[in-house]
């Protein structure tokens, strides 16, 4: 059996170039008709005007940083430290400029320590970038150019996207610059544990479109548009088993990046929204037990003391059944909805206890338990 394993689509280049040492080495109906019983009548989609409005708006991206190891030498069986190597790393991937004064969202893992980042744009101008904001637990992160009147993609609402719908993918694979493919939305709402966030205490956020438009390395931070022209994913990763694209990819829901880049934007630190539970997919024998007449919802294991769900009553054994009208029922459902509120948000909850239906209010809260604005140290 095949073996996949999930691969963030930035393309690396290590190169020692600076050594201390000697070293080596419209609606749907409107847009996507079709009549299926007469072939002469079918009505097929043109990404040809959405291609030409937006790819000046996807730029590829060059990141350098800088590693420095221990150097070694072995003298008569005796290992003597000669000092440190220093080697500079190269890597690139995509960006989406989303104001025409140059503020460009990519994935947090192609900027990330980077020293020294450069954007070259679909015109072949080549300029220099600097980081505003990352956000590692989406996997998100604003760069800014000091240019003006620049084409941008405007945010769409991929709460509206819908798995079948057709849409492109822009961006720079293999450093193929201003590469559009197209494929359909083959799902929404995966999580498959790939964002690690070691450096902080966020809960990684993850609620992937998947898509089947082919993407590869150099991808990473390029826009997944609709036939409207609109962002409504930042391409992110590819399910493979030897780093090449091989049929699957997904990206980061627009609705959590525009949240995301607001917020890196305005304050440097997003703000992040918080229910304060634990909890579990529903399953068909949890919902037999519980009386439930359909699987759905996510069960509550536990809640924390005077958090938002504590305050407007959830308890453990409670089945959450939707966020503002949004169906969670999973916990990347969960989280795509929290990702975008704001601590201060008013949110209405429906819940299932004792073999009826509850609704109640309650406020989110951040991390520290109140609504206040956590701006970056």
């Amino acid at each position: 059996m095949q073996r996949y394993k999930f691969v963030f689509i930035v393309l690396t280049v290590v190169g020692v170039l600076n050594c201390t040492t000697a070293c080596t080495g419209k609606t749907e109906s409107e847009n996507f008709a079709a009549q299926p019983h007469n072939n002469q009548n079918l009505t097929y989609v043109d990404f040809s005007d959405v291609a030409a409005n937006t790819i000046d708006a996807v730029v590829h991206i060059k990141t350098e940083m800088t590693k420095l190891t221990p150097l070694y030498q072995t003298f008569f069986g005796m290992i003597i430290n000669q000092g440190v190597q220093r080697q500079t790393y190269n890597a690139f991937g995509s960006g989406v400029i989303i104001t025409s004064d140059g503020y460009i969202v990519t994935n947090n893992h192609v900027v990330q320590d980077a020293e020294r980042i450069s954007v070259t744009l679909n015109d072949k101008r080549v300029v220099s970038a600097h980081l505003v904001g990352t956000d590692p637990a989406s996997d998100l992160a604003v760069i800014k150019i000091d240019l003006t009147g620049l084409q941008s993609i405007p945010f769409g609402n991929s709460d509206m996207a819908r798995i079948g719908e057709p849409v492109l993918a822009i961006g720079n694979p293999f450093n193929l610059t201003s590469t559009v493919t197209a494929g359909i939305i083959s799902a929404k709402a995966r999580n498959m544990n790939i964002i690690e966030n070691s450096r902080g205490l966020e809960s990684p956020i993850e609620s992937f479109i998947q898509t089947d438009a082919a993407v590869n390395s150099g991808n990473s931070g390029g826009a997944l548009v609709n036939g409207n022209g609109e962002l409504i994913g930042i391409v992110t990763a590819i399910a493979s088993g030897d780093g090449y694209y091989t049929g699957y990819s997904f990206a980061i829901p627009s609705n959590i990046a525009q949240k995301v880049t607001k917020d890196l934007m305005q304050y440097g630190y997003v703000q992040r929204a918080y229910l304060g539970i634990t909890v579990t997919e529903v399953t068909a024998q949890m919902a037999e037990v519980l009386g439930m007449k359909d699987v759905k919802g996510i069960y509550v294991e536990g809640v924390a003391q005077d958090c938002a769900a504590d305050n407007m009553g959830i308890r453990k054994g409670d089945v959450i059944l939707t966020i503002n009208n949004m169906n969670v029922n999973s916990f990347a459902e969960m989280m795509e909805e929290l990702g975008r509120s704001n601590p201060g948000d008013k949110v209405e909850v429906v819940y299932w206890r004792g073999g009826k239906q509850y609704k109640a209010q309650t406020t989110l809260l951040n991390s520290m338990g109140t609504t206040d604005i956590i701006r970056k140290n």
